[in-house]
């Protein structure tokens, strides 16, 4: 049901989005909507990053599977268990970039009556090729929004065609991200462990990046339209001055509407760690706790009797029972 449940909404957007272009609906889609989608999204991670950097931490839980720099001979793991912030820093990047601790991951299994682990390669490959296809598609289309435009987009563009296969050439990263869609699709169909706490943002988010994908290669490849038409139209969406392409497809509507509910959808959703990695403290914060004491925030200003304070009250006693006393006048 969620699965079914998930693909049916992707498909009402791209259903409702063609209709209503095929209508003469264009300015809702290709005007309001962007607008909406990219309000929804600014102000979303605005508020949650807001939430994350504002909430107290009550104790250092900076996650650690290596050796602390203890005495001199034992060699610590900066990565693993860093000390200082810039070790936390080059490790919360090494993390982000190539996802370290999901390739250092391991899944168990049963081998007949035996239980087995082994790591998890195919889950990270699947997701590495994922995120950095998304990252160069994303890096690709800025070329569409900038002027003058960057001369590294099209030393990008030439590099994800580099087989030249067809006309417009056939990009390197459409299949890889259609085949990594496709793999963490099954997975969590096929595996019942992972089946069984998906929930349907889980499916939806896959099957509606899925559809932005399949919709942009089919502008691209079947049903064309003209790029510097579009590259005016973000321009003027940009500069609160816009206006839509003469002549566009339905498809090209599509493609928008489901941009513009994708993004709009990103904070209220998992995909919203894009941002939340990097503030959280199990990764971003030094694993130092017997170096520098750390102070619960959340604790309340109480009135204390100090050691100090006791042993004068009480010195007069201590000192008749032979107590040694710590403070002046121990005598």
């Amino acid at each position: 049901m969620r699965i079914a449940g998930a693909i049916a909404a992707v498909a009402v957007v791209a259903a409702a989005s063609w209709s209503g272009a095929v209508l003469g609906a264009t300015s809702l889609i290709g005007i309001a909507l962007p607008y909406a989608g990219f309000l929804a999204l600014v102000s979303g991670m605005l508020y949650r990053i807001a939430r994350w950097t504002l909430a107290p931490v009550p104790f250092n839980i900076a996650v650690t599977c290596g050796q602390q720099k203890s005495v001199p001979g034992v060699k610590p793991e900066p990565l693993d268990n860093p000390q200082r912030p810039w070790s936390a820093a080059l490790r919360l990047i090494i993390e982000a970039a190539l996802f370290r601790s999901l390739f250092r991951n391991s899944k168990a299994g049963r081998s007949g009556s035996a239980i087995t682990f082994g790591p998890s390669t195919w889950l990270w490959l699947g997701s590495m090729a994922f995120h950095w296809s998304m990252l160069v598609i994303v890096l690709r289309h800025l070329r569409l929004a900038i002027e003058p435009v960057p001369a590294w987009t099209g030393l990008l563009q030439s590099a994800d065609g580099i087989f030249h296969i067809g006309t417009p050439p056939l990009l390197l990263t459409d299949i890889i991200i259609l085949c990594a869609l496709l793999f963490l699709f099954m997975r969590r169909i096929t595996d019942r462990n992972t089946a069984y706490v998906s929930l349907f943002q889980d499916y939806f988010f896959l099957a509606l990046i899925g559809a932005v994908a399949l919709s942009g290669i089919w502008l691209r490849h079947f049903s064309r339209v003209d790029l510097l038409a579009v590259k005016q139209y973000l321009l003027g969406l940009l500069a609160f001055r816009p206006a839509l392409p003469a002549g566009a497809p339905p498809s090209f509507y599509v493609h928008v509407a489901l941009v513009s509910v994708l993004a709009a959808a990103i904070p209220a959703g998992k995909i919203s760690h894009m941002a939340g990695i990097f503030l959280s403290p199990t990764r971003n914060a030094a694993a130092d706790s017997r170096r520098r004491r750390h102070v619960n925030p959340w604790n309340p200003v109480v009135p204390v009797h100090t050691y100090k304070e006791w042993e004068n009250e009480f010195r007069e006693r201590l000192v008749k029972s032979g107590y040694d006393l710590e403070g002046e006048g121990n005598g």
